[in-house]
């Protein structure tokens, strides 16, 4: 295949990624809380940086509909020096942080489960790596194992970190008792059955993208759209260009692009990428959005289940596969994206990260973010 790159052979290794993660990670999301642990939860907080805080952001919503605990989704940093130390410990185990970091070694990541501990917090590390700061920082340990593959940006380790999210609020839920036995299994199946999903429709996608990117590979900037766990995908999208292209981008949610990103000039020069799900809240404003952006002749691609839902003529539509439940909506929304992320990367001729080398030199083998200094505020 003429641009075929790393990125893209991630995203043709997802399907069988998530049938053998699956297998491994839904006994194990299974005890790694006890009962009288997920009784106890008041609160939870998400937190990660990167890919993993996007993670948090798409499963954000999950979490308060299955376990019916107040959720929220806190910035590494905000976490470990600026949060509340009395929002920290204010009831025994309370509130449960959950931190995300494939490698673990992502030091503020590590200082954030820290503080929350000393400050009587319960923490929870999904990790691939025990004996790495956060592995060694957490209460409890989900580990993961995800199996090695060619260098790319974040692709495989960004589906493996949804899985295990959501795959810990459905147990939560479960044994809080907000739904039966079956219907959790109902909604494992569903995210199992994903995987047959995404191999069906990853041809069609495929070409589709690759057209899209030999058309906006000289964009000179990249905005990315999406309001409640949408905007997940969204923020995901940008984090992509910075890796793999360097260009200008942005996440905003659907209400504040009209009020700021519209009025960018050079229209014709930016890329532009609505996340939308065809059952979202937000999906009337989502098609107020394309009509202004058709007037001003903005290029537009729909992310979504449902491209009737968004019957714009100048919008290319992306068409996902649709979930049983859309709170698995985010596993399929970012996959166009690392492909027209892949596809771009190749055609430009551009390295990852800038291949860490020259003024990017600081952040080879993740330096700027494992060697940090740590301090427990």
């Amino acid at each position: 295949m003429k641009y075929d790159n790393a990125m893209r052979r991630q995203v043709m290794s997802l399907p069988e990624l998530i049938r053998t993660q699956y297998k491994d990670l839904e006994p194990n999301t299974r005890c790694v809380l006890t009962t009288p642990e997920i009784f106890s939860i008041q609160k939870i907080l998400l937190t990660g940086c990167g890919d993993s805080y996007a993670a948090a952001l798409a499963s954000k919503y999950a979490f308060e509909s299955l376990t019916g605990v107040p959720t929220e989704v806190v910035t590494a940093i905000e976490l470990s020096r600026y949060y509340p130390e009395k929002q920290l410990g204010f009831a025994p185990h309370n509130p449960l942080v959950i931190a995300v970091s494939n490698s673990g070694k992502v030091a503020r990541v590590g200082e954030a489960i820290q503080r929350a501990a000393a400050h009587d917090a319960f923490s929870l590390g999904i990790t691939g790596s025990r004996d790495s700061l956060l592995g060694k920082s957490s209460g409890r340990v989900l580990d993961l194992d995800v199996p090695p593959f060619e260098s790319a940006p974040g692709t495989r380790s960004y589906m493996v970190a949804l899985m295990s999210l959501f795959l810990i609020a459905i147990r939560i839920g479960e044994v809080r008792g907000n739904y039966t036995m079956d219907h959790a299994m109902d909604i494992r199946h569903e995210m199992a059955a994903m995987a047959d999903k995404m191999e069906d429709a990853l041809c069609k996608m495929d070409q589709q993208v690759i057209n899209l990117a030999e058309s906006w590979k000289d964009m000179e900037a990249y905005d990315f759209i999406g309001s409640g766990a949408d905007y997940a995908a969204a923020w995901f999208g940008h984090a992509k260009i910075f890796e793999a292209l360097g260009r200008y981008s942005m996440h905003i949610n659907t209400e504040d692009w009209l009020h700021l990103n519209c009025f960018m000039r050079r229209v014709e020069k930016i890329g532009t990428v609505l996340v939308c799900g065809g059952d979202s809240p937000a999906k009337s404003r989502a098609g107020e959005l394309l009509g202004y952006a058709e007037k001003m002749g903005r290029s537009m691609v729909v992310i979504t289940d449902n491209p009737k839902a968004f019957p714009i003529e100048s919008a290319c539509c992306i068409q996902v596969p649709a979930s049983k439940f859309a709170l698995l909506n985010p596993m399929m929304q970012f996959v166009p994206i690392c492909l027209l992320a892949g596809y771009m990367m190749e055609m430009t001729g551009e390295e990852n990260g800038r291949g860490c080398k020259g003024p990017w030199s600081f952040c080879k083998g993740g330096a700027a973010i494992h060697n940090s200094e740590i301090e427990i505020i």
